[in-house]
């Protein structure tokens, strides 16, 4: 049986990292094409463009156009083409960096990723989730490897938004829950190989962070300050996460988020915040204990992630929208079969519903 651990070749987090870049970069290539996300190219392009020119690296800039899909994906491909660009340099939040290792990965590049934000586990991955123009889940892009470099500027991290930083924090809260079931169920991860024991000890210890440390973490970055608790969550998020998914297992609870993406009044909510919902589904899912209900709802709402339909947007959830979850939810290609039981969109939708009931006895609702 084989098993395999994947991560990127070297991680670093640290205050003031994004500035040490070309020092990065220059490993790799001498002409970058460096996708930015619309806050990283109004803020940083002109610090960036003066170092990498400093450093004797081609700087091609590109503002990153919102969806990570093949459309744009094939935008930057003929960018790529056009400057004679030999390594891709992603800075951003999750989508821009998937569309930046989907790049590279087409044009046989090396990818070097810098998070403006600890929003998602995408950084580490030898993924890319690929959406619609429309925002719709469309397909998980499998590479053959995960980035070269991953660089967390915690300078950068501190000052953004404490929502996405949130965000991160309940992506990162499947990532246990997720291993186990794909363990349990001796199901295979994104490597197409079975989980390792060391996956599934980062995944543990990625959740324990998260109970430890996430409100401390959050109250600390919302006063834009970078204590250790912001630290231990920063590589809980990122790192852990990244890891603990990638060669631990996927099952029900990033099923569940892709499946909220059919309904468009869940579109303006992050990423994790719907994976942390889709958590919740997954342990109503395995009957698990209220012990463990409690805890993960408990941790939900002292950091202010959505325990219910409601606070997803879906304020009216017909039997019709629930069920077209479900639906895309149990799709043959998705992860919810990892789960150690057959399940199909019944089974989701009863779910759904019944852990949106407990979220809003929680919320008194």
């Amino acid at each position: 049986m084989q098993k395999i651990i994947m991560s990127p070749s070297r991680y670093v987090q640290g205050a003031g990292e994004v500035g040490k870049l070309p020092e990065h970069v220059g490993k790799f290539g001498t002409s970058a094409l460096v996708l930015m996300s619309g806050t990283m190219m109004r803020t940083k392009a002109e610090e960036l463009k003066a170092s990498f020119e400093a450093a004797g690296i081609k700087f091609t800039p590109e503002k990153f156009n919102g969806e990570c899909s093949k459309v744009e994906i094939a935008r930057l491909q003929e960018i790529v083409k056009a400057q004679g660009c030999d390594v891709v340099v992603g800075i951003g939040g999750g989508k821009t960096l998937d569309t930046a290792k989907a790049t590279a990965h087409y044009e046989k590049l090396p990818v070097v990723i810098a998070p403006s934000i600890a929003s998602t586990d995408a950084p580490c991955s030898a993924l890319s989730v690929i959406y619609t123009e429309d925002g719709v889940f469309d397909e998980y892009l499998v590479l053959p490897k995960n980035p070269e470099i991953v660089v967390m500027d915690t300078d950068i991290i501190k000052a953004a938004p404490a929502r996405l930083f949130v965000a991160g924090m309940g992506d990162a809260l499947a990532t246990y829950f997720e291993a186990q079931a794909t363990v349990v169920s001796n199901g295979t991860t994104m490597s197409g190989a079975h989980p390792t024991k060391s996956a599934l000890a980062l995944a543990k210890l990625c959740y324990d962070i998260l109970i430890e440390d996430g409100l401390k973490a959050k109250l600390a970055v919302e006063a834009a300050s970078c204590t250790p608790a912001v630290e231990n969550v920063i590589e809980a998020n990122t790192y852990l996460s990244g890891v603990g998914f990638e060669s631990g297992g996927l099952a029900a609870c990033h099923a569940i988020h892709n499946g909220l993406t059919v309904l468009p009044e869940c579109h303006h909510m992050y990423h994790g915040e719907k994976v942390a919902f889709g958590t919740l589904v997954q342990l109503v899912m395995e009957n698990r204990s209220m012990e463990d209900i409690e805890e993960v709802i408990d941790f939900c709402l002292s950091v202010g992630l959505p325990i219910t339909l409601g606070e997803l947007g879906c304020t009216e959830p017909t039997p019709e929208k629930i069920m077209a979850v479900a639906v895309a939810a149990t799709d043959p290609a998705e992860t919810i079969h990892n789960m150690p039981f057959d399940v199909d969109a019944d089974t989701v939708y009863a779910a759904i519903m019944a852990a949106d009931a407990l979220g809003r006895l929680y919320l008194c609702d």
